[in-house]
């Protein structure tokens, strides 16, 4: 296969991160360079490139004798924003999904106490605006998911923590596999702006007690719809929650 002349870079660090995480280059199995260079059609300086960037993300290592090799999975850098998406590509994981579901359930509801305290008129626009984006975007998957991923992201801002803001990487990659998903496929999920609603309601009034009720509500529904899809004839069986 040859990747494109833009972007021969991050495609390349994509192309290889993808088959790390996948499992088609397994823990111990070692990277060839050269090979690398002739099967995409890039230079040594982009491969290398490339793998240092693999390296940062703990997925290999490189010694002396040994060559270019993938690291065990325990000293991959799991939180990574690449590594997340990796994982998260093609068929959901069950594991993948349910631990992103269980750090939502942890993460969310503790945020939405905060924003209840915490919230400015400014956060309350930005929460609404993305309902409104989300009421807008019916029908249409790729806004339905980027209004969604907004919202949470509004949500984490308002509580103003900057290292809680920081998780919105995991909360991001476990929505967009998530509602990419459910959103894409013929299953009539429930709608879900009125449990939104009811979140930037509670936060609002600043009631942080049913803030995060709000908050796991809205988690339970996207646990809910996920687990009916896969129930469904057809269905992925790749996880059940969130």
């Amino acid at each position: 296969m040859s990747v494109q002349v833009r972007g021969l870079h991050g495609q390349t660090v994509d192309v290889i991160g993808e088959r790390i995480v996948r499992g088609d280059n397994a823990p111990g199995d070692l990277l060839y360079p050269d090979r690398i260079e002739a099967e995409l059609g890039v230079s040594k300086t982009v491969v290398r490139e490339a793998l240092r960037v693999l390296a940062s993300k703990g997925l290999i290592d490189s010694r002396q004798k040994r060559g270019t090799f993938v690291r065990p999975r325990a000293d991959w850098n799991l939180l990574d924003a690449d590594v997340l998406r990796w994982r998260g590509q093609g068929v959901p994981d069950a594991n993948f999904l349910d631990d992103l579901a269980e750090v939502r359930a942890i993460v969310e509801p503790a945020g939405a106490r905060l924003a209840a305290r915490r919230r400015t008129e400014a956060d309350l626009a930005a929460l609404t605006e993305a309902i409104e984006q989300m009421d807008a975007a019916v029908g249409d998957v790729p806004a339905t998911v980027e209004a969604d991923l907004a919202f949470h992201r509004a949500l984490l801002a308002s509580a103003h923590n900057e290292l809680l803001t920081g998780m919105e990487v995991v909360i991001e990659a476990g929505l967009r596999v998530r509602d990419s998903f459910v959103h894409g496929s013929d299953h009539a999920a429930d709608d879900a702006v009125p449990a939104h609603r009811a979140v930037v309601d509670a936060i609002r009034a600043q009631d942080p007690d049913a803030a995060a009720h709000a908050v796991e509500n809205l988690l339970a529904q996207a646990i809910a719809d996920l687990r009916e899809l896969i129930a469904e004839p057809g269905g992925s069986d790749g996880g059940a929650s969130a």
